[in-house]
């Protein structure tokens, strides 16, 4: 099958029943362009093959070319099932991949695992995964660190730009002043920003060092009540509780795409991302007043991390 009749076919799905106008793009680094969002991996977990791959093909009709995706999404199942529905698109698309190993060997290992489930000879963008504290820094760059696998991998063509995922203000900062990477993928959440005083500083730091900005939980409103269990509510995929009601989640994923940033990652669950896809085919900047306002409404609310 041809790809163009490839994505018609996939496309036809209940997925794209909202389907609409082009997803915008921005600049990353380097000439290349990102969707201003990306499908995160965990939006394919649970599903059958092709149901996954009807995700995807709609995601690329509607002008989607980033995708990420980590080991640690159910234990592999993310990376078996995207790369299999990226085997169409794979030349036309950004793929990102990740790895919590932080000594050089286990990383050498993970990336290799990665780049043969997600059947492909390189990644456009290879990340430290999930840098949540000081120690993770100091392991990353320690004499057998996954630095030293990271910078092979870029040297071997095995990974274009090289980028971190963190969730730990202090930890991103420092990461940022001791490697000199393309880009930072972290929370930017009207919650965390107001109640938290987390992110702006990630935001700025990295756009000192030309670092491309990349966001997280821009849908995200606060933890769950203690005690919760994720399988017992509407979105198990999500360890937070996102918005979803569509005037919210708007507002929400508006103030995150109205800061300088190239691209946002919206949860994991098909519902929220495709509703984030909604969301993206009509945006529009929120203004400085518009933007004070959301900050407003975050008052109150627990943030799901502070600096």
């Amino acid at each position: 099958m041809k790809r163009r009749e490839f994505i018609a076919a996939a496309a036809a799905g209940p997925v794209c029943a909202a389907r609409g106008k082009q997803i915008a793009r921005r600049p990353y680094k380097a000439k290349v362009d990102l969707s201003i969002i990306g499908l995160g991996g965990i939006v394919v977990v649970g599903m059958e093959q092709s149901a996954a791959d009807k995700v995807v093909a709609s995601s690329v009709e509607r002008g989607i070319n980033y995708f990420d995706v980590a080991p640690t999404y159910a234990d592999g199942e993310a990376e078996v099932k995207l790369g299999n529905a990226l085997k169409p698109f794979r030349k036309d698309v950004f793929l990102a991949c990740k790895t919590t190993k932080r000594d050089a060997k286990e990383a050498r290992a993970e990336l290799e695992r990665s780049l043969q489930r997600l059947h492909t000879d390189h990644f456009d963008l290879y990340q430290f995964h999930a840098v949540s504290s000081m120690k993770d820094v100091e392991q990353i760059f320690a004499p057998g660190g996954a630095a030293e696998t990271f910078l092979a991998a870029r040297k071997e063509g095995k990974a274009r730009f090289l980028g971190f995922s963190a969730h730990h203000a202090e930890a991103a900062l420092a990461l940022m002043n001791r490697m000199e990477l393309d880009s930072i993928l972290f929370p930017v959440n009207f919650v965390c920003w107001s109640q938290g005083d987390f992110g702006p500083q990630m935001l700025a730091k990295a756009k000192e060092k030309g670092m491309a900005r990349l966001a997280l939980k821009a849908m995200a409103h606060t933890r769950w009540p203690e005690g919760t269990s994720r399988k017992q509510t509407a979105y198990p995929k999500c360890w937070y509780k996102p918005l979803d009601e569509k005037e919210a989640a708007a507002l929400a994923l508006r103030f995150t795409l109205s800061q300088d940033i190239t691209a946002a990652i919206p949860p994991g669950d098909e519902r929220l991302y495709e509703l984030a896809l909604s969301i993206a085919a009509e945006f529009r900047p929120l203004k400085a007043g518009e933007q004070k306002d959301v900050l407003a409404r975050a008052k109150g609310v627990e943030p799901i991390f502070r600096a």
